[in-house]
């Protein structure tokens, strides 16, 4: 009998476009209950699906108890697992990273290297409504906007969260239903870290005290990711106002003068993504009005500097934006545009007239090419596919009429240096399907996708 459990993530995935049908899950299990439950139901609804078991050995015996179990999960499901060793302690000493970040860093580290390894389309990992809920009132208490409060998104670039949407009792009973057993990590009884003490005290007796308050709070949280997502939206086209020529620069001067009760706020969501919190942010413009000053992201990755007024990146006075990027074909991609990798047997092949997408020769994929998306150069040419010669790109953006914008705007997928695709304008005739294709790769561009770093 179908566990409504199963029916739950069916509809996720299906809302939220997930996952597809035809491509390899790398499933993040650690041997708890929601991973187990996450590994059984994706193998349940027909997914091919791989586990990664990451061992950090912080909890002595029992770090070797979860990979025990997790090995006997898999043997159970008749599933590969992959297991990595990780020397945590190392990585503090050499970065200066928390115990919890640097665990983190070198888990989607990983994850991403068995993405590309096994062809997957997608790394799911098993958080769950109490997880969302708990996020909420960590956020909360950091003093977070819309973003923070909006919680953990279903889907971040390759990392999916199906179980968003399920409750911990229904993963237990979905589990009890099948015979399948979990371990519990003994730190998560402890009040010494600020999520427990958050379930502990806060979002677990919330329910109790005001039924149906788990539901409110998840609505006004998908209430605040779709303000997040509008308001993320009007602070590029504010901001972009006060760009300098260079990329990537401010006036905060101008900003302030044509701005003065929302500078803040637009200067703290354009750089949020770069660690600086609503602190550092209000000394930049303080900073502004003054000598200047220079400034770290709370990562540590990111410095900024005020001088006369302009923020910039430090030492660099005209810094180029990035116009090329290594790509694989072997996964979607997300950076610097969002495209949609899935490959097909050839006798699947029955393709649509459509310039935002193209089909390529699996074969192409073949140890030695260089696939890089990158800007259109003056003098580029490429063959268009069903045509015999080559053609300038800037002949054929004439005859599409494109916008000196949208020409800017525009990414070229190319191998081994030859255009491939003008990404939602022209194919070539290169790596087309053919006579001799087994397989095709499908690429889908996807151009109201934002990407989230």
């Amino acid at each position: 009998m179908r566990h409504r459990l199963t029916d739950y993530v069916a509809e996720t995935i299906a809302r939220h476009g997930l996952l597809r049908p035809d491509g390899r899950v790398v499933v993040a299990l650690s041997g708890g209950a929601d991973s187990v439950a996450l590994l059984a139901v994706l193998l349940e609804l027909g997914y091919d699906c791989v586990a990664a078991h990451c061992n950090f050995h912080l909890r002595g015996e029992e770090s070797l108890r979860d990979m025990r179990h997790a090995e006997a999960v898999t043997e159970r499901l008749e599933v590969d697992m992959y297991v990595k060793d990780f020397d945590v302690e190392t990585r503090c000493s050499a970065t200066g990273e928390s115990v919890e970040m640097a665990c983190r860093e070198l888990r989607y580290s990983w994850f991403r290297e068995l993405l590309e390894r096994d062809c997957a389309q997608a790394i799911a990992v098993g958080h769950h409504r109490e997880d969302q809920i708990e996020t909420f009132f960590l956020n909360l208490l950091r003093g977070s906007g819309p973003t923070g409060l909006g919680g953990m998104r279903y889907r971040n670039r390759h990392v999916v969260r199906p179980l968003l949407d399920v409750s911990r009792a229904d993963i237990e009973d979905y589990l009890n239903s099948r015979g399948l057993r979990w371990v519990d990590d003994s730190t998560n009884a402890l009040d010494d870290f600020t999520r427990n003490r958050i379930r502990h005290h806060l979002s677990g007796p919330l329910e109790d005290l005001f039924p149906g308050a788990t539901a409110m709070t998840l609505r006004s949280m998908n209430y605040q990711r779709e303000t997040a997502d509008a308001y993320a939206r009007a602070v590029a086209l504010v901001m972009k106002r006060f760009t300098t020529p260079t990329p990537g620069e401010y006036n905060l001067r101008a900003l302030l003068d044509a701005e003065p009760a929302n500078a803040a706020a637009w200067l703290f969501e354009a750089l949020r993504g770069e660690g600086f919190d609503r602190r550092r942010t209000d000394d930049m413009l303080r900073a502004a009005e003054r000598d200047g000053g220079t400034f770290r992201g709370g990562n540590g990755s990111h410095v900024r500097e005020v001088d006369h007024g302009i923020l910039r990146a430090p030492h660099a006075a005209a810094p180029a934006a990035q116009d090329t990027y290594d790509v694989s074909l072997a996964c979607d991609i997300f950076e610097p545009v969002n495209i949609r990798v899935s490959r097909h047997h050839v006798s699947e092949f029955a393709p649509v007239r459509d310039p935002h997408t193209a089909y390529i020769d699996a074969a192409a994929l073949g140890a030695g090419h260089l696939w890089q998306l990158r800007r259109w150069h003056r003098g580029d040419r490429m063959q268009p596919y069903g045509m015999n010669d080559s053609k300038l790109l800037s002949d054929i953006f004439a005859d599409a009429r494109l916008s000196a914008e949208a020409k800017r705007n525009l990414w070229l997928l190319t191998c081994d240096g030859r255009i491939v695709w003008a990404v939602g304008l022209r194919a070539s005739s290169m790596h087309v399907v053919g006579p001799r294709t087994k397989t095709y790769l499908r690429l889908e561009f996807i151009p109201s996708v934002t990407t989230q770093k």
